[in-house]
């Protein structure tokens, strides 16, 4: 019961720095979408990868409890 515990609280402290990350990810490519004007074909598969890659990190975030 108290290993149980431990793990909860673990689990509850990396899923809250992976929320946190996740939060400078999605402001930094925000910021790169207004900055960069014209954007070229590369950098815009790169946000977008970078964006749906944060998006399904996100949603496995969301099924821990």
């Amino acid at each position: 019961m108290e290993n149980e515990r431990v793990d909860l609280k673990a689990i509850r402290l990396i899923k809250h720095d992976i929320k946190n990350q996740l939060s400078n990810i999605h402001l930094a490519l925000d910021t790169i979408k207004h900055e960069v004007i014209n954007p070229n074909e590369d950098v815009k598969f790169c946000v977008d990868t970078i964006a749906a890659s944060a998006a399904k990190i996100d949603a496995l975030i969301k099924q821990i409890p």
